[in-house]
């Protein structure tokens, strides 16, 4: 169906909601079967997708979620929303505030939400104040977080109700704006930047994609899907984020240990720094496959496709692709550390061997022997 032509005078108008997802990496794990006995919370809905079954995506163990407390910003603008509890040891807050009016008022709310207001801040006090109600459920909590935002803009309803590729084709610049979190316009390489990263299920749906916001023009239950799956891409961010820092410091150790220490019995001393890195090797492959398997997409390819779309943005492989390296190389080097340790070991029994022996020939010789 193609939309009517608006006149000159008539301005463009959109409505719909502004999602802010802050998310913070609060612990090494969460039992989420705990927790629901702390806060009797449901869990998070199955997403709703473009299409009915066979096609679905499943959580393995799908996340807690419970109503968070509302967010007042300085302006007055209040933000409702939701907190999700993920195993991994992920705590997301989703909030959201509607607007409505013409791509300038959009454009202007996106541009100081991105640069100009520290959602993180606001948010990392709602999520204290939960956790110290729900502790219990922690496991290996940490003292200082990790954290990632970003901003989801859905447009449910637009002046004359385009479908996708006239969306782009009339307010491609502005959609770039808005993805940007800029208020002055983009060059046109810059927008084909930008809108290059969108995808459709259905003319009237359209979804773009940015490293730190998205525009999805959808039916509220399809926002949703997408919504979810955008939450989840930037919690595996959070995760590689963290496995990463963890493995930067634990090689960075064993390169002052090999550093510190030499000599004759260097293997021996090394042992257990090898067994420390051994243990945090097994920890991180667990964690990751644990993270990365949390989601599954069965026959639904086009969801899928968006979650690649929007890891790939957000740099999900990137940080993956560090931690396997890392990892790769922590294996090196433990059995660098291993082979020093049972190259020492032999020496050590060469020389008692060589000691006895030669005890052995002085008593011999002084005829006392065995």
């Amino acid at each position: 169906m193609t939309a009517p032509i608006q006149s000159a005078q008539e301005p463009v108008l959109l409505s719909g909601s502004i999602h802010v997802l802050l998310q913070f990496d609060v612990s090494e794990e969460i039992r989420l079967d705990r927790l629901r006995e702390i806060i009797s919370a449901p869990t998070v809905r199955q997403p709703a997708l473009k299409h009915p079954a066979p096609g679905y995506v499943r959580y393995k163990r799908p996340p807690v979620v419970e109503p968070s407390e509302p967010l007042v910003l300085e302006t007055g603008e209040r933000l409702h929303g939701e907190i999700k509890y993920y195993d991994y040891g992920v705590v997301s807050v989703l909030l959201q505030h509607p607007f409505s009016g013409p791509w300038d008022s959009l454009i202007a709310l996106t541009s100081r939400w991105t640069w100009e207001t520290d959602f993180a801040a606001h948010a990392s006090q709602i999520v204290r104040r939960r956790l110290e109600t729900v502790s219990p459920a922690l496991i290996k909590p940490y003292s200082e977080w990790l954290s990632e935002d970003y901003l989801i803009v859905h447009v449910r309803h637009i002046t004359g109700m385009p479908e996708a590729p006239e969306l782009i084709a009339c307010h491609g610049s502005r959609i770039a704006q808005v993805v940007r979190g800029d208020t002055q316009p983009l060059s046109r390489n810059e927008c084909q930047e930008v809108l290059q990263s969108s995808i459709s299920y259905y003319p009237t749906d359209l979804a773009i994609i940015g490293w730190n916001a998205a525009l999805v023009y959808d039916t509220p239950s399809g926002a949703e899907a997408a919504i979810q799956l955008l939450e989840y891409a930037n919690s595996q961010l959070l995760e590689f984020r963290h496995y990463d820092d963890l493995l930067t410091r634990v090689l960075d150790e064993v390169y002052d240990n090999f550093e510190q220490r030499t000599g004759l019995f260097t293997g021996f001393r090394r042992a257990g720094s090898a067994n420390r890195l051994h243990a945090v090797l097994l920890d991180v492959m667990e964690l990751t496959e644990h993270a990365d398997n949390a989601i599954k997409f069965l026959s639904d390819m086009f969801a899928a496709r968006l979650y690649r779309l929007a890891a790939a943005k957000v740099g999900v492989p990137d940080y993956k692709d560090l931690v396997t390296q890392k990892i790769n190389t922590a294996e090196d080097l433990y059995r660098f550390m291993v082979d020093q340790f049972n190259q020492s070991r032999a020496f050590f029994l060469e020389s008692a061997v060589v000691i006895i022996l030669v005890i052995e020939l002085i008593y011999l010789f002084r005829g006392k022997g065995f």
